[in-house]
């Protein structure tokens, strides 16, 4: 399937490329001024990819540059809206003329109507886009779910765990507003705080730079974390590791903490980025969990933190009372509001966003806080969770 998506981007641009020229042709008259401008703009436009697509040979910056403000981020809108407008015009132009009736055709009225509302359709990614990018991927939401769990100890009752997931630290998830949301973190007060990986994306310079703005992290039963895919695609995860626990914030890779409070406590355990099937440089594991077992604690509550929420059905046969996990960025442009079933996440994954349930335990997927390949959130905003233990 991922092997059809640069031959739909491709086609898509073909598309748009033909519209502009035939809009271009009715307005200059003259062949060869068309074919300047037409020059001007192929040459804005490879520009415009080599710089996004980073054949200048940068690092990723940590922080927002005017490079990254005008080149990259118009770049990538028209990257996702030009495509989704492509197919929606595939979708709709066919239809529109399934429908139109003989009388309607001789009708310029319905005929202007049904252009108007076609390409108002093939519009609508961009203005979706744009709202995506301006405002939906930093309209933070924090949400209180309350988690019932029979087995916890009555001395945990109101117990309090904030999450935080897919940081991935760049330019449109800069250091200074991971900063700031550790701070609203630490505002919150929660007793215990835990990360759930994909602190970078792909490159690893931007490491040192996720680590010091994590620092300020503060709880009072400690901060601590497992990896991602993404930190594994990087080749940082052993520094990562390092790195955090200089700063208070310990790792958890395959292994397993008691947390304790006066008359009672739980045990809390981290894993590594699990997947079954080849997923980019990501290590392919035969059963989900393996070795888990070893690490769990019979007589107490257990809680995971497992980057991949495909883990859940493992951990529930398990015995894992909540899992806590990340990565599908809650579909990221997730157009629920239209339909629960449009969500790309839902392609590789049942368990897109929120809270789940079945028999032997619980799992909450958090939407994340950062974006990858388009900085744009749509029907996805990013997301701190602060869980209520209850009993």
């Amino acid at each position: 399937m991922w092997s059809l998506l640069p031959v739909l981007f491709f086609a898509s641009q073909v598309y748009w490329a033909a519209r502009l020229f035939r809009w271009g042709r009715r307005r200059v008259r003259k062949s060869l001024h068309l074919a300047v401008a037409a020059a001007g703009v192929l040459a804005i436009y490879a520009f415009f990819f080599a710089y996004t697509f980073g054949y200048f040979e940068k690092h990723t910056p940590t922080h927002l540059t005017a490079g990254e403000a005008f080149f990259t981020a118009p770049f990538d809108w028209w990257i996702a809206a030009s495509v989704f407008s492509f197919l929606v015009a595939v979708l709709v132009s066919p239809l529109s003329l399934l429908r139109r009736p003989r009388k309607a055709i001789e009708s310029p009225e319905r005929r202007v109507f049904l252009e108007r509302a076609t390409n108002a359709a093939i519009a609508s990614p961009f203005v979706l886009g744009a709202y995506g990018l301006l405002y939906g991927r930093l309209n933070l939401e924090t949400t209180a779910p309350r988690i019932r769990l029979a087995r916890l100890p009555k001395a945990l009752h109101g117990f309090r765990i904030a999450q935080l997931s897919d940081l991935h630290i760049g330019p449109f998830m800069p250091e200074e507003q991971i900063r700031q949301y550790a701070g609203m973190v630490n505002a919150l007060k929660p007793d215990l705080i835990v990360l759930t990986g994909d602190f970078v994306t792909f490159d690893p310079t931007t490491a040192p730079a996720v680590v010091r703005a994590r620092a300020g992290l503060r709880a009072p039963l400690g901060v601590y974390g497992c990896l991602g895919n993404h930190d594994a695609w990087a080749r940082v995860e052993d520094w990562l590791t390092a790195a955090f626990a200089q700063v208070g914030v310990r790792i958890l890779r395959h292994q397993a903490v008691p947390i304790n409070v006066p008359g009672g406590g739980f045990n809390l355990v981290g894993v590594d980025f699990q997947t079954r099937r080849p997923f980019g440089r990501s290590p392919v594991v035969g059963q989900f969990l393996q070795g888990v077992d070893r690490l769990m604690a019979p007589d107490r509550v257990n809680i995971l933190l497992s980057h991949n929420p495909d883990t859940f059905d493992r951990a529930a046969e398990m015995g894992v009372d909540f899992s806590l996990a990340g990565h599908t960025h809650g579909g990221q442009a997730a157009l629920e509001f239209i339909s629960p079933e449009i969500a790309p996440s839902r392609l590789v994954t049942p368990y897109v966003s929120g809270h789940f349930e079945k028999p032997g335990g619980q799992l909450y997927v958090n939407r994340g806080i950062g974006t990858i390949g388009v900085p744009i959130r749509i029907g996805a905003p990013p997301e701190i969770s602060v869980f209520e233990l209850v009993v």
